[in-house]
Formats: C-alpha cells, structure tokens, sequence
C-alpha cells in the first residue's frame, strides 16, 4: 500500500522571508511560521501552546513567497511535512519540523497584515482574491461516520 504525507497549516511568519539560489539556480525561499492552539491547563486557565514550522518554497513560488510575505503576515500552507535534525551553536543536537510547501495563500484582505492575495501553480501572485473566509475542507455532514 502507498504512503501520503500531506500537512496543511495557517500560521504567521515569524521572520521575512529569505530568498536564497542552489548551485544549478533553482530559487528557494524559507521562512518560520507559527501556529498557536490556546487549551486549559489543571488549574483551569488558558494557556496558549505554540508550535513553530520551516517552510521551504521552490521555484517560481519562492519568488512569490519573497515578494509579497513579510513577518507577522498570515498565510495558509499545503506541502510535506519531516523532521530534520541539526546540531545547534552550542553543540546540542535538536530536531525541527520543515514543510516543503507545494502550494500557499495569503490570508487576511487587503491592507492588513494578514496580505490578501493567493498564488497558484496556474496564476501569478494577486491582491484582488478575496481571502476573508478560511479555506474551505470537509464538514461534518461530509463525513461518512
């Protein structure tokens, strides 16, 4: 049976991105983006819990990436989700989740900071998509159980 890894998130950068070229010229931008789950603790109070991504974009959709996001933006992200393992200034061995993303969406309208435009494999990056509503997925009357 085939394997899928698939992830989808909706954060806010945590720094601009960065635009970098590999020896044979394929562009990539990388950025840190943030995604924050508020639950109570024992006690009762809310805490908030958040978990920090790298995000790697190739090609053409880097050059969008650093064109038109900047930290504290909100974008929604759909790529592949691994673990890679690096070794920390100190020496200490520590583990990041990287998600190479296939596709993004700027969220948030217009002139806010949360961007306002999409970009998609078949159209260049605009600003006159309406993002306001979150990305649509399954409801519970979609499922079967």
């Amino acid at each position: 049976m085939a394997s899928f890894n698939k992830i989808i998130i909706v954060g806010y950068l945590g720094r601009d991105p960065e635009l970098r070229y590999t020896p044979s010229g394929m562009q990539v931008c990388s950025f840190s983006l943030a995604t924050t789950e508020r639950r109570k603790d024992g006690s009762g109070e809310f805490q908030d819990h958040t978990t920090w991504f790298s995000i790697s974009v190739w090609g053409k959709k880097a050059e969008a990436a650093n064109q038109y996001l900047a930290k504290g933006r909100q974008v929604f992200i759909d790529g592949r989700l691994r673990q890679e393992e690096y070794t920390d200034r100190d020496g200490n061995k520590r583990t990041r989740l990287q998600v190479d993303a296939n596709d993004f969406q700027f969220v948030g309208a217009r002139g806010d900071e949360g961007g306002g435009g999409s970009y998609s494999p078949q159209s260049k990056p605009s600003s006159n998509v309406d993002q306001t509503q979150a990305p649509s997925g399954p409801t519970d009357d979609d499922i079967p159980f």
